[in-house]
């Protein structure tokens, strides 16, 4: 017999117990990506509502520059409307809300064109920073509009003198005229330009039908009973 080629006192270099383990399937990748989904959705989030928060001052300067202005006129003991059958007031309030309304629309194309995957992060991204816009626009013009002292502004102007009342929303739901677009906007166009998830590839049917008789089957059979 012939000695072995290891000696049986000398480990194996194979099993050598200073040596590292390998490494085994990594089971986190999964994890680890969803974790930077999140990161990425919310950052982006963050962005849009900070985005549309300061577009809220082109609605506002808009709404001060197209919006109709309400004629007063004042005498000796008050001051009046000098149209009392002007819509000039309702016109303000509509103003605010078509502009809103496009505001809402060409923001959410915007985010859509840029972001294409969606998410529910982006939706609530849109309704806040629609929101936040509304308020800020809402703000900037009454605040650079014509001032809510009227019997100040009367006194300076004079008696008998047109001048223009403050610039008021009155119809407070105008403010969630941008923020509803946004999301109906942004919703249709994921539901028809939106990336289809891949449809599932079913396995073939196992139990399909059996082999058939060879093509001598039948003529053995018919010999046999003929015999």
């Amino acid at each position: 017999m012939t000695a072995p080629l290891t000696p049986p006192h000398q480990p194996s270099p194979h099993n050598d117990p200073w040596q590292k383990p390998s490494a085994g399937p990594r089971f986190h990748e999964p994890e680890t990506r969803d974790v930077a989904d999140l990161k990425r959705d919310a950052r982006d989030a963050i962005l849009v509502v900070v985005a549309l928060t300061v577009l809220g001052v082109a609605l506002g300067l808009l709404w001060l520059w197209l919006a109709p202005r309400v004629p007063l006129i004042s005498s000796d003991k008050a001051v009046f409307l000098k149209d009392t059958e002007g819509e000039e007031a309702v016109g303000a309030d509509g103003t605010f809300a078509l502009l809103a309304l496009g505001f809402g629309a060409v923001s959410a194309a915007a985010v859509f064109f840029f972001r294409r995957r969606g998410g529910i992060a982006l939706v609530v991204a849109l309704a806040l920073g629609g929101l936040f816009g509304s308020l800020l626009a809402w703000g900037i013009g009454e605040w650079f509009g014509p001032t809510d002292d009227v019997v100040a502004h009367a006194r300076a102007v004079g008696e008998g003198v047109t001048f223009d009342a403050p610039l008021e929303l009155k119809a407070r739901g105008a403010l969630l005229a941008w923020p509803v677009a946004a999301m109906v906007v942004h919703l249709a166009l994921t539901a028809l330009f939106g990336p289809r998830d891949p449809e599932p590839e079913w396995p073939p049917f196992p139990y399909g039908p059996g082999p058939g008789p060879g093509p001598g089957a039948g003529a053995g059979a018919g010999q046999g009973g003929a015999g």
